[in-house]
């Protein structure tokens, strides 16, 4: 198998974390880049949307988007970080959660490095970050149980999502107002499959 990828995908991290916490082998790493308006023609010709991360299989097409390739990994490696129901309606919901907060996160980068600054709009990109700050506060109150419950993929992608923050929204300061899941995360990140996968910069 080959997964195309690129080392600040945050979307690619969460697979490189569930690879190295299933001691999963056999997959070729391929980097790429692009961008929305000028993606990776490598990956266009596997994903039609474009992105990363993609996992081309030698007995199927290729599978995409990052939580898909993530359930796949899962079953493959025989591993539980997807558990069966009901907790796992809730490990869903989780990772949905972090993968919104990427979502935005990531549209908030693409407005200042790909729009013209002309053509920049500053409520746009505020709304945005009010997606982001309601997640967090639904992590910090509803989700911390879960947080500090057995691993799932729910909290792979949190602890995804919150070190994309850092990495390109550290002014916002994430943590003022969520002491609990800012504690979370500083015991989380200390796992090595963390420590290996920290975006270079």
């Amino acid at each position: 198998m080959k997964l195309y990828h690129s080392p600040t995908s945050p979307y690619v991290r969460k697979v490189m974390v569930l690879i190295a916490e299933t001691g999963l082998s056999g997959i070729e790493m391929v980097e790429v880049s692009g961008t929305p308006i000028a993606p990776d023609a490598g990956v266009v010709e596997r994903n039609p949307l474009g992105k990363i991360p993609a996992l081309e299989r030698d007995d199927g097409p290729t599978l995409y988007d990052s939580r898909v390739i993530c359930q796949f990994l899962n079953a493959r490696a025989g591993a539980e970080l997807y558990p069966a129901a009901p907790r796992l309606w809730d490990t869903l919901t989780v990772e949905a959660t972090a993968d919104g907060m990427l979502d935005a996160a990531l549209l908030m980068v693409y407005e200042s490095r790909i729009r013209p600054e002309d053509k920049r709009y500053a409520p746009w990109v505020e709304g945005q970050w009010t997606k982001i700050a309601r997640a967090l506060d639904v992590l910090e109150t509803r989700w911390i149980d879960h947080l500090n419950a057995q691993l799932d993929m729910g909290q792979i992608a949190t602890a995804c999502a919150l070190g994309y923050l850092d990495f390109r929204h550290a002014s916002r300061n994430w943590r003022k107002g969520h002491a609990r899941l800012a504690e979370w995360e500083a015991g989380f990140s200390e796992r090595a499959s963390l420590r290996a996968t920290v975006p270079p910069g």
